[in-house]
């Protein structure tokens, strides 16, 4: 910190009367605010999503909603978002336009990091009649192929043989189930905001798997007084970096420690199934629907979908970011053309949205350049993202006699990734995943083998249904493009394929002439 940077008054309920005027602030008494929800898992995006949507909420209708933030993972709170009294400033951004915002929903923050007491002592109370939650895909300890709680999870393991002093999501929500019941008994409702398919379904299996090892009655006391809707969840928001920080101070005067950043587009699509009083997100912008599935299909596939595409194949190229990635000719062409002919034809129909508007609408998202989205951070723990985002719309093609020349490459760019950061690979850079390790030690094994690498990977049963794994078009396919990525001229692989699909399209197009 330089002595211009000391010298400035920190970001806190004293300074919100004294800011710019251009930095918009809460339009309600903050000071009347009590909570009444309770977070798990503050980080960037549960602040430019939840948080700003409950923030609008209080604007529109105020009501006793106020947030209860709680991290059970690093990073801690109190020196953040503790010190500033739950205040933050969330930045709208997209290519050379910014907008600055105070967001106020969240009232008190909670660090549960050493141990679970802090987390469940909240969650417990009788205040809290919601819980929300971004915890990211392994925080479920679920098995992605199937979605039920994995009983071999070191944390899980620990939680069942000491569920006093639980680690784990499933574990904290259940003893906080528990201690509910045994206190006052009141109904909760857990709403996963997590980017996973039926995230409400995979919550309430793990919760009610570990719950039913409790015993006592606990599963029948779960069912009758917890609900568990699913959601979906859309809003790019990046790592926050230094720039980010230091760019608050030189625009507008004061100092923040918990910058928030993200695109203009947001979107909110939750399942009604509360246990008790419902927030009117509705009143904000958010959807209530009776079947989430179609919307998160959509979003998953599609603009989930070709961030992970761009995020190994970029990193494959040489490229930082996803706007880099979709800046390059090729890859843009490539990832339109995988979202049009193969993604497309596997969806349901969403409604009020025209596919191909979808598509070139997320597209165009991506190209913000604003939104520097490091292709290596979407890349992180792509293990639990490419089912929901590539496996099973391949699937779905598979069974509908179709291509999958396409939608295959990123299964093959995300085992490259991988590969190339085994020893074996030259380390060519760190990576986070929680396969990472089986796949370096499958890579160091094998060696230079493409039909072997993907053989072997395409074993590893949580992550590729076996019926899958078996299938000889995917396996072809997946070999041909890995051996391809693996060599000095990667963007071979995305190459080859458009010109094969292009061969093919040709032959259909003859075909259906005749």
């Amino acid at each position: 910190m330089n002595a211009a940077s000391a010298s400035l008054e920190t970001l806190g309920p004293a300074l919100l009367g004294r800011l710019p005027a251009i930095v918009q602030t809460p339009a309600y008494d903050r000071a009347s605010l009590s909570p009444g929800m309770a977070h798990l898992g503050v980080g960037a995006f549960h602040r430019c999503h939840q948080a700003e949507y409950t923030d609008d909420l209080l604007s529109l209708q105020f009501d006793r909603w106020g947030i209860v933030g709680i991290n059970i993972r690093p990073p801690t709170l109190a020196d953040t978002l503790g010190r500033q009294r739950g205040l933050y400033t969330r930045l709208i951004r997209e290519n050379d336009h910014v907008e600055a915002r105070i967001i106020g929903s969240i009232v008190k923050v909670i660090d549960s990091q050493d141990s679970a007491a802090p987390a469940l002592t909240a969650l417990a109370s009788p205040d809290i009649e919601l819980v929300t939650m971004t915890v990211t895909e392994k925080g479920y300890c679920h098995i992605p192929s199937s979605g039920e709680l994995d009983l071999g999870h070191p944390d899980i393991v620990h939680d069942l043989a000491n569920p006093d002093t639980p680690r784990s999501v499933p574990g904290i929500l259940t003893r906080a189930l528990e201690m509910r019941r045994a206190t006052h008994g009141r109904k909760l409702t857990l709403l996963s905001c997590d980017n996973i398919p039926t995230n409400g379904v995979i919550l309430e299996n793990v919760v009610r798997s570990f719950a039913e090892r409790r015993g006592n009655g606990l599963t029948d006391w779960v069912a009758a007084n917890a609900t568990f809707p699913s959601a979906m969840v859309d809003r790019i928001a990046p790592a926050v970096t230094q720039d980010d920080l230091d760019s608050v101070e030189q625009w507008f005067g004061y100092r923040d420690a918990a910058v928030a950043v993200g695109e203009p587009f947001r979107q909110w699509v939750i399942e009604k199934k509360f246990a008790g009083r419902v927030p009117r997100w509705d009143l904000a912008g958010a959807t209530f629907v009776d079947d989430v599935t179609p919307f998160e299909h959509l979003k998953m596939r599609v603009l989930n979908g070709a961030q992970t595409t761009l995020a190994t194949l970029g990193v494959l190229a040489g490229l930082e970011h996803t706007f880099d990635a979709i800046a390059d000719p090729l890859l843009s062409v490539f990832v339109r053309r995988m979202l049009v002919e193969e993604t497309l034809p596997t969806l349901m129909p969403v409604p009020g949205m025209e596919p191909l508007a979808y598509v070139d609408q997320s597209l165009g998202r991506l190209r913000n350049t604003a939104i520097r989205h490091r292709n290596h951070q979407i890349a992180t723990d792509g293990s639990q993202k490419i089912i929901q985002r590539l496996l099973n719309p391949i699937r779905d093609r598979l069974n509908q006699g179709a291509s999958i020349g396409l939608l295959s490459v990123p299964v093959a760019g995300w085992m490259a990734y991988l590969i190339l950061a085994s020893a074996r690979f030259g380390k060519r850079w760190p990576v986070s995943d929680p396969y990472a390790g089986k796949v370096a030690a499958i890579a160091d094994a094998t060696g230079n083998d493409a039909p072997a690498l993907a053989s072997a990977i395409l074993a590893i049963d949580t992550i590729f249904d076996p019926d899958l794994a078996a299938n000889e078009t995917f396996r072809q396919a997946a070999a041909s493009a890995l051996g391809e990525l693996l060599s000095d001229d990667p963007m071979a692989a995305v190459r080859h394929s458009l010109e094969q699909d292009e061969v093919a399209r040709l032959k259909r197009s003859k075909q259906s002439a005749l």
